[in-house]
């Protein structure tokens, strides 16, 4: 799985031309924030050229408007995947994934109604994450964003995905471009919870995210270990020489944790 996904304004060429370089694991064309209104057909153009070239997801605008059906017109048979912002039902996703077949959907969770439906949304067809939109769920909640004021959102957003299946939900970016302790312990505190991967606004953030959400080698070791030991029991709980006790469960999320490493377990 991604660890960061880079946000790049859909009608700024210079960006367009660098973010495929910048080192992300994903990169996240915008269509909606961050190009204004009198840019926005010029974008798609742009977006849709980029993409002919590179994998990318696209932030379209939201769901059962005039500019989200330009958008995934535009874009359903280029992009690698469509992100949904402000999704407050899961007739918003429906909506868009009637519109991009097959197109893999990433549900932005902004508003005090899209937490409350996060389950529904999650549990849509074609939904592959949610992801935390902070900054406009912070205005709608008229609350500030640190890490306890959003412990209850992170929360419903870990649980509803795993309820549906779907891989972990994506985190908030980090607005303060030159708060790298504050980015830290937002990624930590979001990867304690059950979230994998975070938004980012620029690449200096990326190194940050990279160390967070990649597991370490001590990490590694330690489930390669729990497995096998688990596996030579014969699946039957066991405790280890250093008196960690291990059952399903446990080698369960040691097995989880070295497929987001991306290595194998030991046979």
């Amino acid at each position: 799985m991604d660890r960061s996904y880079l946000f790049a304004p859909g009608h700024d060429v210079k960006l367009l031309t660098r973010v495929f370089d910048a080192g992300a694991d994903a990169v996240i064309l915008d269509l909606e924030d961050a190009v204004p209104p009198d840019a926005k057909r010029r974008a798609r153009r742009m977006v849709a050229a980029a993409l002919a070239d590179h994998p990318a997801w696209v932030r379209v605008n939201a769901a059962r408007t005039a500019l989200c059906e330009a958008d995934v017109a535009a874009v359903a048979d280029l992009a690698y995947g469509i992100r949904i912002p402000k999704v407050e039902s899961p007739d918003d996703v429906a909506w868009v994934a009637d519109r991009a077949p097959g197109t893999p959907l990433i549900c932005a969770i902004e508003t005090a109604r899209g937490v409350l439906a996060a389950a529904e949304v999650a549990a849509v067809p074609g939904v592959r994450h949610l992801a935390m939109g902070g900054v406009d769920l912070a205005r709608d909640l008229d609350a500030a964003s640190g890490n306890l004021q959003t412990l209850y959102v992170r929360a419903q957003l870990v649980v509803a995905s795993r309820a549906a299946g779907i891989e972990p939900p994506i985190d908030s970016v980090h607005p303060q471009l030159d708060d790298e302790r504050g980015l830290r312990e937002q990624a930590e505190f979001a990867r304690s919870l059950g979230f994998f991967g975070k938004s980012a606004i620029h690449p200096r953030q990326l190194p940050v995210l990279h160390a967070v959400f990649t597991p370490t080698a001590e990490q590694i070791t330690r489930a390669r270990e729990v497995v096998a030991a688990f596996e030579a029991a014969g699946g039957a709980a066991l405790r280890l020489p250093g008196g960690e006790f291990v059952d399903l469960p446990v080698a369960e999320r040691a097995r989880r944790l070295l497929g987001l490493a991306g290595v194998s377990a030991p046979l």
